[in-house]
């Protein structure tokens, strides 16, 4: 057998590199680059490594952890996991930052490949710098903590171990059911030692999609339970995207006449204007859509965990036959539903195939047209200009978002994640483009945006994206602004300073609860109050260009400026925290069962009198 001798570090990129993907009939690598903030326990082994094969595998230094995390998590996404990234960070502090990510990522499904540091194997020189001594376990280090949030996770202390410890990553990594966050901890010392590695090991490797058929008697379960529905509903999900299934859904609903509602990730599975698109469901969803839910004798799932914005805490269609189609046999047998595992681009063809020319009645899908159409007009109106009151005189989220939407283009993608902005998006963004609408709610995390969008940016350079982030999220994590800059990804970004945490603020007076330590006025500060924080500014420090307008016809000559800009631009503006469109559904968010205020006793009253429509 051929052996070839490297580090262990440097084998281990040597297969990174060979990693391959076939898009569409066409080869790339699987591995984009790799995002690195070196240290002393990844500089000497891994950094090394990476030097040597700049070319054919990209190293980008960020400027945090967490941050370069999202951004290579963003680019999964865009990709429709299809192509990903790695990360590498040393041990301690750095390896901590990026467990939040690991989280997301797996909370999200989707897959990177995490290379944090170790400690020494031998542990000839313990404790060394940064290392977590745990006073009964000598093997613990910090990057025991990405266990839970990992789909796989190894700790390699001898260079062999790769052998099989990296194919088993890349399994994971690209398996359609099991895709989620791998961590490989690599101990320092074992980083630099020397193997001699068979030659094969390195053999260029193509993965493709796997496509998963249906089970034939589950099939036949779902064909008959659509057969016997006259008001069926599809809803939508991330795995519609993740699948490449858009177009075979918009042949499914066409061919069998079924409305279709979507979730936060499957946003953009149909056009906005597509004739069987009823909107967005579940608590951050549309009239529409919730009321074609509430109506429905048959929920069609495709492609979703079905968390609780989704079911609205189980209250929307718990009462109804429920169909899983889902690739991931975890998912699909959630809220006791009728289970069909399979790729949802695969199980669209074959029930269609087994349902040839049944539909749902006409009536139907017409009574999904005109709520939508009445929910459009509700748009119109809400996103409008002007003519819109607040409580403050500052524009809405809605506003801000049909100001964006007008001075854009269909080819937008537009990113965001957390706080107030996700549910106007996913009730009001109008998505033209299958990729248009990236966000990440599967985890809700304040400090994603800027540093998706980067991502984002790298997946579709081609592309204008758009950040929408509210002045929380942005202090929570802005550092990738910098790099955005440094790389050359122009992104666009629009801060929406309502001077705190609106929506919690919201949420905390809607169960009852006195303004409190959300929105800045109400924090505790000195006499002074918490200072007016100039974004514009910052943002022009990190590299950036930036300005604030002050009105929604402002906002839209500004995005014109930054459209024609070649480094990324901010915009920022003052907008009012107590604003939001209509809509939605309830949300189980527990009220106190005893408290000295009356409000929150009252709230306590209909909390109870709410759950009463939940199952169990």
């Amino acid at each position: 057998m051929s052996t070839i001798r490297l580090t262990m570090a440097q084998a281990l990129v040597k297969y990174l590199a060979a990693q391959h993907t076939e898009i569409n009939g066409q080869l790339q690598p699987l591995f984009a680059g790799v995002f690195a903030i070196f240290g002393h326990g990844n500089v000497a082994g891994l950094g090394e490594a990476l030097y040597q094969v700049r070319e054919q595998l990209p190293t980008l230094r960020a400027h945090n952890e967490q941050g370069m995390a999202h951004a290579a998590i963003a680019y999964a996404k865009a990709n429709n996991r299809q192509r990903m990234m790695a990360c590498t960070t040393s041990i301690g502090p750095g390896a901590a930052n990026m467990v939040t990510a690991a989280a997301l990522a797996h909370v999200n499904r989707l897959p990177v490949l995490f290379l944090p540091g170790d400690t020494f194997a031998n542990r000839t020189p313990d404790p060394v710098l940064q290392q977590l001594e745990n006073f009964t376990d000598p093997g613990i280090s910090t990057n025991d903590c990405f266990r839970p949030v990992s789909r796989y996770f190894d700790r390699i202390t001898r260079p062999e171990q790769i052998i099989t410890s990296l194919p088993q990553a890349l399994r994971v990594l690209t398996d359609p059911a099991e895709c989620g966050p791998v961590t490989l901890a690599l101990s320092q010392d074992v980083q630099a030692e020397a193997y001699d590695y068979p030659e094969s090991f390195f053999a260029l490797k193509v993965h493709r999609l796997r496509r998963q058929p249906a089970d034939s008697q589950e099939l036949a379960d779902a064909v008959k339970a659509l057969q016997q529905a006259k008001q069926p509903l599809l809803v939508a999900g991330g795995g519609v995207h993740y699948s490449d299934a858009c177009q075979r859904l918009q042949q499914f609903a066409e061919q069998h006449n079924i409305p279709v509602a979507e979730t936060q990730a499957g946003k953009g599975a149909l056009a906005w204007d597509h004739p069987n698109y009823v909107g967005a469901i579940g608590v951050t969803g549309a009239a529409a859509a919730n009321k074609m839910a509430d109506e429905a004798d048959l929920i069609l799932a495709v492609g979703t965990r079905l968390q609780d914005f989704t079911t609205a805490s189980r209250t929307l269609f718990s009462d109804k036959p429920l169909i899983q189609l889902n690739v991931a046999g975890f998912d699909a047998i959630k809220h006791n539903a009728q289970p069909l595992v399979t790729d949802a681009r695969l199980g669209l063809h074959m029930l269609s195939d087994q349902l040839q020319s049944w539909q749902a009645g006409h009536h139907w899908l017409q009574t999904g047209q005109q709520a939508i159409a009445e929910w459009n007009a509700y748009y119109d109106t809400v996103t409008a200009a002007e003519g819109i009151e607040t409580h403050t005189g500052l524009p809405s989220d809605a506003q801000v978002l049909g100001a964006v939407k007008r001075a854009g283009s269909p080819e937008d993608v537009i990113v965001c994640a957390a706080g107030g902005l996700p549910g106007e998006l996913h009730k009001l963004w109008r998505t033209d483009h299958q990729k248009g609408y990236h966000l990440e709610y599967g985890y809700s995390c304040m400090g994603y945006e800027i540093a998706g969008g980067m991502g984002v940016k790298m997946a579709s350079p081609e592309r204008e994206v758009i950040v929408v982030v509210g002045d929380g999220s942005y202090m929570m994590l802005n550092s990738e602004l910098a790099t955005s800059v440094m790389l050359g990804l122009k992104i666009i970004v629009i801060v929406l300073d309502n001077r705190g945490f609106g929506c919690i603020n919201r949420l905390q007076n809607a169960t009852g609860g006195a303004a409190f330590n959300n929105l800045l006025e109400n924090c505790q500060s000195t006499e002074q109050g918490a200072p007016k924080l100039d974004f514009a500014g910052h943002a022009q420090a990190m590299g950036a260009l930036a300005e604030k307008v002050t009105g929604i016809r402002e906002l839209e000559r500004a995005m014109l400026r930054a459209r024609d800009a070649e480094q990324s631009y901010v915009i920022t503006l003052d907008t009012d925290p107590y604003c939001t469109s209509e809509g939605g559904y309830w949300w189980d968010v527990a009220v106190p069962e005893v408290s000295a205020r009356d409000s929150v006793n009252r709230a306590h009253t209909d909390y109870q009198d709410a759950k009463r429509k939940q199952p169990y």
